[in-house]
């Protein structure tokens, strides 16, 4: 009986819809405008138009995964195992994984930098190729490296801006966010079946005892793709509910890792959200760093999952639950509508930081609702560039300027914006330290950043991380965790720096 796995992952990335392809030779710079070319494109006014859904999400948000736009399906149904099908998975299931749209990071150039001159991570780092989970009989192959991405697009100027909220002229291209190819520490395993990968789970838990690990050698080399099948064919095979058997056989927070690693990135975060804003006080770190780190499409999922789960939107939680300008805040990241656009204008960039020194320093009290509008509405790739022009104009950076002129939820919220955007993996490298540091460990923190990092910049994260507190983050976590908890942060993490 044949156990077929998942189809191959495409090569690269697809090109985006909409997008000029390459052109053999390019469009030669003409003076004094676009001449009418024999054969080429008829002059359009005012230059090329913007495309719709050109335009990427920013840096620090889950991976695309080849298949879909989305969540993508994970072929469950081409499986030709009788009885297995994605007719019985449970709704909620099946819905996270139909293509919702996301689009796809475009094609970027090596060794390019982006506008802002803050450093971004950058450099390939050698993967660890430990021992891995396999099947019996079977040799446990490296995991490859990620398909290098199509050539890069040619960026085209710009027509002047159609959104009301982008004054200025058109927009000025600039060098691309580097791309370093794949930079999680879980990668797919080539060959996974889900019906297989429950046998081994199944054997685990059966009996007297459990095999930790085994869960941790299976599920540690298992992508979120691969995992979240594992609930269906778990059903299917033995009748029995994966996450009930989980829960009563493991414990603490190696359980709770676990059942982390079974939801979807959408489920986890919605979820995550919804433990911030229940109970007696309110995680306002853990709403801003979900809301600030994730792409517009995801936040969009995160909403729509939150409001089957819980039968209230996630606007009308928040709203219940903070007040005054940090709710503000949280609501306006929460409508997943930030401009994304990868071209950055310079004189609107100038404008914006005036704007918000007009705003904070340059006058009695603060108008919290400028730096609300700025810091929510404006792609990353241009607040970045504001970042810059702000510090070159009054030689202070805008998070010291925060710190000034606010304070309590508000100041946090502002200044946890600021640096997730100026520089993610630096500003989650930050969140793991404190979430380590001094007596105790903030368990929660720890688990949702190494479950929803470790396939989107866990190698720039420890990069960051080595580089800013002397040590890596392997020895940190190695340091402050135990057992099987540990090790299965670990096998997250994927190796020391």
């Amino acid at each position: 009986m044949s156990y077929p796995g998942y189809p191959a992952q495409a090569g690269g990335y697809p090109p985006q819809p909409g997008a000029y392809p390459p052109q053999a030779g390019g469009y030669p710079p003409q003076a004094g405008g676009y001449p009418p070319q024999a054969g080429g494109y008829p002059p359009q006014a005012g230059g090329y138009p913007p495309q719709a859904g050109r335009y990427p999400p920013q840096a620090g948000g889950y991976p695309p995964q080849a298949g879909g736009a989305g969540f993508p399906t994970f072929g469950l149904d081409n499986l030709s195992n009788p009885g297995f099908n994605a007719g019985n998975l449970p709704a909620m299931v099946t819905a996270m994984f139909t293509p919702s749209g996301y689009p796809h990071p475009a094609p970027q150039s090596p060794n390019q930098q982006p506008y802002g001159m803050y450093p971004q991570p950058g450099g390939q780092m050698p993967q660890p190729q430990g021992p891995g989970m396999g099947y019996p009989g079977q040799p446990m192959p490296g995991y490859p490296r990620s398909p290098s991405p199509n050539p890069s697009m040619p960026v085209y100027p710009q027509a002047p801006s159609p959104n009301p909220s982008m004054p200025g002229g058109g927009a000025i291209p600039v060098s691309p966010a580097v791309n370093r190819g794949f930079r999680g520490s879980i990668k797919d395993y080539p060959g996974a079946d889900p019906l297989r990968d429950v046998e081994v789970l199944r054997k685990a838990m059966k009996g007297f005892g459990t095999d930790e690990q085994a869960i941790i050698d299976l599920l540690g080399s298992r992508s979120n793709i691969q995992r979240v099948p594992m609930l269906a064919a778990f059903k299917t095979s033995y009748g029995k509910d994966l996450v009930k058997d989980l829960k009563s056989e493991l414990s603490g927070n190696f359980e709770k890792l676990v059942l982390a690693m079974l939801k979807t990135p959408a489920q986890l975060d919605a979820y995550e959200l919804k433990d911030a804003i229940k109970g007696a006080g309110t995680d306002e770190a853990c709403l801003i760093e979900i809301l600030s780190s994730r792409s517009n499409a995801e936040i969009r999922e995160i909403n729509m999952v939150y409001k089957t789960e819980n039968k209230k939107s996630l606007e009308d939680a928040i709203s219940g639950d903070t007040s005054g300008h940090f709710r503000r805040l949280l609501i306006s990241l929460a409508q997943g509508n930030r401009d994304e656009r990868e071209t950055v204008d310079i004189s609107v960039a100038k404008q914006d930081a005036q704007a918000l020194y007009a705003a904070g320093e340059n006058k009695v009290g603060t108008d919290e609702s400028k730096f609300n509008a700025i810091l929510c509405a404006r792609s990353k790739p241009h607040l970045r560039a504001v970042f810059h022009e702000y510090q070159q104009m009054c030689g202070r950076d805008l998070e010291k300027s925060i710190d000034r002129e606010m304070s309590g939820d508000l100041e946090s919220g502002m200044v946890a914006v600021v640096k997730c955007i100026k520089n993610t993996p630096a500003y989650f490298a930050e969140r793991l330290y404190k979430a380590m540091k001094g007596a105790g460990t903030k368990d929660k923190t720890l688990i949702r950043i190494m479950v929803t990092r470790s396939e989107v910049d866990m190698l720039d994260i420890r990069q960051e991380y080595v580089k800013t507190y002397g040590k890596s983050l392997y020895t940190d976590i190695s340091g402050d965790t135990s057992g099987d908890y540990k090790k299965l942060l670990l096998k997250l993490c994927g190796g020391s720096d």
